[in-house]
């Protein structure tokens, strides 16, 4: 499932005529939710569910007409569910509600291993996996010693935190503990994660991943496409 419903305030003006993942990496030709299919789909994902909200006629006109490498169904949030609830409602369209599933954020650009995530998922016996990254902060960082010296400059160093990479495996049993509305990551995620069945993979060492939310964002990318890194 593709989470393609939100609203990309930070993004405008790019958002304004179009969704999110509709927005195209400079130099690809390409909108993001078309990397995330090839992504997909190299991965041995044959079905994809997008959840659409914001503009959705723009997303679904584009997945009607492009050559796409797996099998693509659009549900669309005619009234706003909340993260959870969204969730839940298009998670009633998927092929196989009894399987295991995949899930991802629309603006989420990466590539890994998404079969090693799911055995990793499997081998902790969870109901729900998040993948987590490591950003970099995007400020120079200042080391000083003990008595206040500064000893050095950093540029972007990585952040010492782990965070939710938007990218999921959920067992079958994990939409019936979702919202009808609301928030499952305030909800369903701490619930989850007080019974210890909530577990976390981190990307591998070099794997790459972008969260496209702002301009800058697209600027990052594109040169990190053209240095081979995308």
């Amino acid at each position: 499932m593709i989470l393609a419903g939100g609203q990309g305030s930070r993004l405008r003006p790019y958002t304004d005529d179009r969704p999110k993942p509709m927005i195209e990496i400079p130099g690809t030709g390409t909108p993001i939710i078309g990397h995330q299919l090839s992504w997909l789909a190299a991965e041995g994902v044959s079905d994809v569910v997008v959840s659409c909200g914001h503009l959705a006629g723009v997303l679904q006109e584009w997945l009607g007409s492009a050559e796409l490498p797996l099998r693509v169904t659009t549900v669309v949030e005619t009234e706003p569910l909340g993260r959870g609830g969204g969730l839940k409602y298009a998670a009633a369209h998927l092929p196989h509600p009894d399987r295991p599933w995949y899930a991802t954020n629309g603006d989420i650009w990466t590539r890994f291993s998404l079969r090693d995530m799911a055995a990793f998922h499997t081998e902790r016996d969870a109901t729900a996996t998040l993948a987590l990254a490591r950003p970099r902060i995007p400020w120079g960082a200042v080391e000083t010693d003990a008595f206040g010296h500064i000893t050095d400059f950093i540029e972007s160093p990585p952040s010492p935190y782990l965070i939710n990479a938007g990218v999921y495996v959920f067992s079958a049993a994990f939409t019936g503990l979702l919202p009808d509305r609301g928030d499952h990551e305030r909800t369903t995620f701490p619930r989850l994660a007080r019974e210890r069945r909530l577990a976390g993979f981190p990307l591998p060492q070099g794997a790459y991943w972008r969260a496209i939310d702002t301009a800058k964002d697209l600027t990052e990318a594109a040169k990190e496409l053209s240095a081979g890194r995308g």
